[in-house]
């Protein structure tokens, strides 16, 4: 009982501090940048320009070009301090820098300490606006990612996930490596970074997430000193929407221990009601699949049903298993998706996942590094408001509306296995039985 009290207050005081400081969240515009800031009475403060565009930025020859770029902005020193001076002056004021790239967006972090704000914010524009693209670093790097990327290829989990994307989106922008393939890194030049560099990190294809004990006044002068230099550039060209309407089977052959398999669904936009109500269904589906393919059958260590945060113009839902049975697996994995589609999910599961949706979610943004990130990653999704409106969304959650979203974007899957190609046939590929009358889909 006494461990249940503890679990509560903490959870209370993290929902509290969040929705306190989420009264502090402002967005206002300096010279050109769009600014998103949080104040939060943290001395730990945390800054990211975002770079919105993703795989949508580059061609699949390219592969890669952003990460590569990004990277070496932030690794490989700026043409004012070479890259032991910038790394040396870095750790001395305990200032980390990163940078990530992800299939709508890319980003180049900082988090730093108060009391050396003014120096790591310094260095942070430097790396921004002044990188040093030189020779020796550019080849150092590269040939990291490349091996990188050979050892993503090579890891099933890895393989898996691209070849899903490639699948799923044939020819489409989703269909792209972010990281890049040990091939499209290989051709990429010191100079197409560069190029790259200047077409890509413009005021219009970024905007800027600041999380900490700064004052509005203070962030405002240093980036009309530094990040208003920037050029205007251009906005980023996305895609339209690809739903997934046709099921499709991907089998590839490999000699590996056991057999991977994911399931790909087309799924709502997350910042929407139908977002909220799909990723409360997933999460409850994930825990039905670990009760009916590991407890109770042992088919699997770690079967997951998930919705993909990372995909923004094109959301996507996902069925995975690791199995020395797929047809069983397989079998099982549908006939759950069918028996939600036919009777729901019950009142118990809706009610206890509400809650533990909750706790799971305040509880990563313990640090201004996940509130940035997730700021940022909401206003790519449509808006940063809904990050603060999230609570009130997911408690006016109705458990119709759950099991109707749900019903609504299971009919069609696409398949794809890695694994011994004689363990399997297509019939063994399910798919979900739609019901009758339904809605046009989407």
């Amino acid at each position: 009982m006494k461990k249940i009290k503890i679990a509560f207050l903490l959870v209370a005081t993290v929902l509290s501090s969040t929705l306190v400081s989420a009264q502090g969240t402002k967005e206002y515009t300096v010279d050109g940048i769009k600014v998103i800031h949080k104040y939060v009475p943290k001395d730990v403060i945390s800054v990211r320009l975002f770079v919105e565009g993703g795989t949508a930025n580059y061609s699949k020859e390219k592969q890669g070009i952003e990460n590569l770029t990004l990277n070496l902005m932030v690794d490989g020193g700026t043409t004012n301090m070479p890259k032991l001076d910038f790394k040396t002056a870095s750790e001395k004021i305990g200032t980390s820098f990163g940078a990530s790239t992800a299939l709508d967006y890319g980003s180049i972090s900082m988090t730093c300490i108060k009391a050396f704000w003014d120096q790591s914010w310094n260095l942070f524009s430097d790396a921004i606006l002044n990188p040093a693209f030189s020779e020796n670093e550019y080849n150092l790097l590269k040939e990291q990612l490349i091996a990188n990327a050979q050892q993503t290829m090579a890891d099933p989990d890895g393989s898996l996930d691209l070849l899903a994307r490639q699948i799923a989106f044939e020819n489409k922008d989703y269909a792209k490596a972010y990281d890049g393939t040990p091939e499209s890194l290989a051709g990429i030049s010191l100079e197409d970074v560069k190029n790259y560099y200047k077409k890509t990190l413009g005021k219009k294809r970024t905007f800027l997430v600041v999380v900490g004990n700064i004052t509005e006044e203070d962030l405002t002068a240093k980036i009309k000193a530094s990040l208003g230099k920037m050029a205007n550039g251009t906005p980023v060209s996305k895609e339209s929407r690809t739903l997934i309407t046709q099921s499709k089977i991907h089998v590839e052959d490999r000699d590996i221990a056991t057999n991977y398999i994911m399931g790909i669904m087309s799924a709502p936009f997350a910042n929407t009601e139908e977002g909220i109500n799909y990723r409360i269904g997933m999460s409850i589906m994930g825990d039905r699949y670990f009760t009916e393919l590991r407890t109770k059958r042992s088919l699997s260590y770690a079967p997951a049903a998930f919705y993909n945060r990372g995909a923004v113009t094109n959301p996507y839902g996902a069925i995975y298993i690791t199995t020395i049975d797929p047809k069983q697996s397989m079998q099982v994995m549908v006939d759950e998706l069918d028996k939600v589609k036919k009777e729901g999910f019950s009142e118990t599961e809706f009610t206890d996942k509400k809650q533990e949706f909750l706790t799971g979610y305040y509880l990563t943004l313990e640090t201004t590094s996940n509130q940035a990130d997730a700021l940022g990653r909401s206003e790519i999704s449509g808006g940063w408001e809904a990050l603060d409106q999230l609570t009130e969304n997911v408690n006016k959650a109705k458990l119709a509306d759950i099991n109707a979203t749900f019903d609504k974007y299971s009919d069609v899957i696409v398949w794809i296995y890695l694994g011994k190609k004689d363990a399997v046939k297509t019939e063994d590929f399910k798919q979900t039985t739609p019901k009758e009358k339904k809605s046009k889909p989407y």
